[in-house]
């Protein structure tokens, strides 16, 4: 604990007062409330009106980060994947919900080598795409969007593998963890759906 001074000084000690070198800057003045500009009332000890966080380019959101976005049902995640023949789980992916599929598909495909096809369902009928896989060799079994001006071959008898990873899903939401996120954070939520592929495919 401190102690008391030795001496206290008299109120008149002929002290000189600190004079500021620069002006106020555009501070608003305090008054223990708030003020009024026009008919709206602002805070006047804030340095701007603007009371939300900043929304600069470079600055990436706290729940897209953590790859978390709104789409019809709510709140929601996006688990994107690639299963070979068997419906092992090759390759896979987390993004925010609102999130295109075709945006991911490319970055999944890439580093896989070449297969005979590839069945998608219509969030996949991109020309780019279809482009990518014809170029590396491999048929693209994609349905056609109802939008489209020029419609593209579709092999409905192959079109019936697609179930292979549906199946998958279903079997990846059998984790509670997974089927009902509760992790906030994206990396331990992709961890999650890492282990659960891992076992998918030892019991494979």
């Amino acid at each position: 604990m401190a102690g008391l001074s030795v001496a206290v000084r008299t109120p008149n000690d002929d002290l000189q007062p600190l004079s500021s070198m620069v002006g106020p800057a555009g501070l608003a003045p305090h008054s223990g409330g708030p003020c009024r500009d026009g008919w709206k009332r602002i805070p006047c000890d804030r340095q701007h009106h603007r009371q939300s966080s900043s929304l600069r380019r470079r600055r990436k959101r706290g729940a897209d980060a953590q790859a978390i976005g709104r789409s019809r049902g709510g709140r929601t995640t996006k688990i994107h994947a690639v299963v070979d023949a068997k419906g092992r789980p090759l390759a896979f992916e987390i993004t925010p919900g609102q999130l295109g599929d075709v945006r991911a598909a490319l970055a999944l495909i890439a580093p896989l080598p070449p297969a005979k096809q590839l069945a998608a369902d219509a969030a996949y009928d991109s020309n780019g795409l279809r482009q990518f896989l014809t170029e590396r060799g491999t048929l693209p079994v994609i349905p056609n969007n109802p939008t489209r001006r020029r419609f593209h071959p579709f092999d409905k008898l192959a079109y019936k593998a697609r179930n292979i990873i549906e199946r998958m899903f279903c079997r990846l939401k059998d984790w509670r963890r997974i089927a009902t996120r509760y992790d906030k954070l994206a990396a331990n939520f992709s961890s999650a759906v890492a282990i659960a592929a891992i076992i998918i495919w030892w019991a494979r």
